[in-house]
């Protein structure tokens, strides 16, 4: 294979480590390093000299630990071999992980396991490019982001999973109100697992559980948000208003099921719901009944005192609503004063004489002594 002149980087976007695929190199040879990287040099299987961003010619001055190895019998641009890692140092900062399954957890409060999920990102940066090459990528053409991911996953998962399911139980939080405690958990699993990234030469930079949640369609979380909803419409309605409501809502299904083979079976929950229904409509009705009872009386009737009218009028009023008549009752003139007083009354209400009665020769009702016509009929006296 012809030696090349120059050396430059080829990878993938994604590449974290890129091993150039020629190693025939010589003395003169221009290695070309972007920003963000770093090239190291390996020759029988150790890592040996690093070279930073530039543009670098190859000359036993900057890669001494090369040139030891490398037998130079003529001192001119004399041919070797050595592999070329180019290995990127900037930050990753888009990581995706996540549980592939859920994960039973018991809830402290309703004490039932939920399968919960979790997911979130992290950040990283290769923060020792030889121990990174060494220890991790190794002699892998090329390492990338999903690979190192692949790696670390085992890791992240195990920890993620103990510590959230650790700080429920201890901290006794509801599955469905974890969400205020992310930024925490966060925290803290960034500080758990940078350990064991950083034995790899990599700097975790930052960790996000961005969410925690269970999945919709799982029976016993349907059951959990059904029993909760239920509790709350409770709350809100009052026990009293809730159980009217939960019997309608039977009556409702069980009219449904008429016409099918559960017909028999809605019928059945129709009629003992009818029951309950009536039993609950016979209270209320009994407490209709001894509201009504409560009322005051209804207003007493008399009749006009107009011979010609005996129409129905109030007790209280003073003229017929019918001819106009006047209702009260006749008035005679006390013998003593000679003020009015009410046809019957015993004594004068000016003077208190006493006043004479007598029976009226058609009803019998007492009259006073002076009276013309009788307060009960109406017939004239004498």
């Amino acid at each position: 294979m012809a030696i090349i002149d120059v050396v430059k980087f080829k990878g993938g976007k994604n590449a974290l480590v890129w091993k150039h695929p020629v190693n025939d190199l010589s003395w003169g040879t221009q290695v070309i390093v972007h920003q963000s990287q770093e090239a190291i040099f390996f020759k029988g299987g150790q890592a040996l000299d690093v070279l930073g961003p530039g543009t670098h010619t190859l000359r036993t001055s900057n890669l001494p630990i090369l040139r030891r190895i490398v037998s130079i019998p003529f001192g001119g641009e004399t041919p070797f071999a050595a592999e070329v890692y180019y290995v990127n140092k900037a930050t990753k900062m888009d990581v995706k992980w996540g549980t592939k399954t859920p994960i039973p957890i018991l809830d402290p409060r309703y004490n039932i396991f939920l399968p919960v999920r979790a997911f979130g990102q992290f950040g990283i940066k290769v923060q020792d490019a030889r121990k990174f090459v060494v220890q991790l990528s190794g002699t892998m053409d090329e390492f990338t982001v999903d690979t190192m991911t692949d790696y670390f996953r085992g890791v992240i998962l195990t920890k993620a999973k103990d510590y959230i399911a650790e700080t429920i139980i201890k901290k006794k939080i509801n599955m469905l109100e974890i969400t205020a405690h992310l930024e925490e958990i966060s925290t803290a699993l960034h500080q758990k697992i940078q350990k064991d990234f950083s034995q790899y030469g990599i700097s975790l930079v930052n960790f996000y559980l961005n969410s925690v949640n269970v999945p919709d369609d799982d029976p016993t979380v349907k059951r959990l948000k059904k029993a909760l909803s239920d509790k709350a419409e409770m709350d809100i309605l009052g026990d009293n208003a809730y159980r009217t409501k939960r019997t309608f809502d039977t009556m409702e299904k069980a009219a449904g099921n008429q016409g099918t083979m559960g017909g028999g079976m809605g019928l059945g929950m129709g009629l003992g719901a009818g029951a309950q229904m009536g039993g609950m409509m016979s209270g209320m009705m009994g407490g209709m009944m001894t509201q009504q009872a409560k009322k005051p009386a209804p207003t007493q009737i008399t009749r006009c005192t107009s011979k010609k009218c005996k129409a129905d009028v109030p007790a209280t009023a003073k003229f017929c609503p019918e001819c106009g008549s006047t209702v009260m009752a006749p008035t005679t003139k006390c013998p003593g004063c000679k003020g009015d007083i009410a046809a019957g009354a015993k004594f004068c209400e000016h003077c208190g004489k006493k006043v004479g009665t007598h029976a009226c020769p058609k009803c019998n009702t007492p009259m006073a002594g002076a009276a013309k016509f009788c307060g009960n009929c109406g017939h004239k006296s004498g």
